[in-house]
C-alpha cells in the first residue's frame, strides 16, 4: 500500500482483530488475504491492549460484544505513527439503530452487524483505509485454493478456470469452510456464524446447502476434494496451500 502521509508505504497495511468467535476471526483473515494486509488476532482485551501498543496497527476490528468498549478507550494515541487514533470497525450482534448508533458515538469509524457478507467486509475495510490514510489498496481479485478460485469482492468462484453460478448463501459457505481449511466446522457453528444466533431452521438446513454446494462444485463427498463430511460433527474443507491468482 501506498500512502500519503501516515500510512503504510510499502509494507502491508496491518490489521488488529479483536474477536470471540473462530470461524469469524479467520473469514476476517481469509478475506483481508485479497488486499495487503498483515493481520494479528486476539479474543480477549488484554491480548488485544498488548498488540495494540506493540505492533500500532493501521485498522482495529472490535467486536463490540466481547468488551470493545474497554479497547476503545486505548485507541487514542495509539495509531501507526503513535500521534494518530487508529480508526475502528465495530462488528456487532445487535443490529438495532439504538445500538449502532451507541457504538458511533463510542467514537468508532464504521459498524457492521453479525453475520455479515465477506465482500462488504473487504468494502468497508478498503474505504476506511482509503479515507484515512488517503491510499489505493492494492488488490488481489482472485485467491486461489488448488482447483477452487474465490473472487470475493465480485461473488465468483472458478473451479478449473469455469466459473461455478452459486447463490450468496453458498458462497459464504463455502468461503467459511475455505476460511478454516483442515478444521472441523461444526453444524452449529455454521448455523451461528452464517444465520445467527436467533435464527430457527429445520435441522437439516446445512446439510440441504452443503449437498447444493457439493453439486455444484462436482465435489464427490465420497473422495471429496473440497469439502469432507466428518460424521456426528460437520464438515472440513480439504486444506490446500494458498496462492493469489492473477486477476483480469
Amino acid at each position: 500500500m501506498r500512502a500519503q502521509d501516515t500510512g503504510p508505504s510499502d509494507t502491508p497495511a496491518r490489521v488488529l482483530i479483536l474477536v470471540g468467535q473462530r470461524l469469524v476471526c479467520e473469514t476476517i483473515k481469509l478475506t483481508l488475504n485479497h488486499g495487503v494486509y498483515d493481520t494479528r488476532d486476539a479474543d480477549e482485551v488484554v491480548e488485544a491492549t498488548s498488540i495494540l501498543n506493540e505492533w500500532r496497527p493501521h485498522l482495529a476490528i472490535l467486536d463490540m460484544d466481547i468488551g470493545g468498549d474497554a479497547i476503545l478507550r486505548q485507541i487514542g494515541g495509539h495509531g501507526p505513527t503513535g500521534g494518530t487514533r487508529t480508526p475502528v470497525l465495530a462488528l456487532t450482534r445487535r443490529g438495532d439503530l439504538r445500538t449502532k448508533l451507541a457504538a458511533f458515538e463510542r467514537g468508532v469509524d464504521d459498524v457492521m452487524t453479525v453475520p455479515f457478507s465477506p465482500e462488504e467486509l473487504l468494502a468497508r475495510v478498503l474505504a476506511i483505509t482509503r479515507r484515512t490514510y488517503g491510499l489505493d489498496a492494492p488488490f488481489n481479485p482472485r485467491l486461489r485454493l488448488g482447483d477452487l478460485e474465490l473472487d470475493i469482492l465480485h461473488r465468483r468462484v472458478y473451479v478449473g478456470g469455469h466459473e461455478i453460478p452459486l447463490t450468496g448463501l453458498e458462497q459464504s459457505l463455502l468461503y467459511l469452510l475455505a476460511a478454516n481449511a483442515g478444521q472441523v466446522v461444526t453444524r452449529d457453528e455454521i448455523l451461528d456464524t452464517l444465520w445467527g444466533t436467533d435464527f430457527v431452521s429445520e435441522s437439516n438446513v446445512v446439510d440441504r446447502h452443503v449437498r447444493s454446494l457439493r453439486a455444484k462444485l462436482q465435489d464427490d463427498w465420497r473422495a471429496p476434494r473440497f469439502i469432507a463430511t466428518v460424521p456426528g460433527k460437520g464438515y472440513r474443507f480439504v486444506p490446500t496451500l494458498p496462492e493469489r491468482a492473477t486477476g483480469t
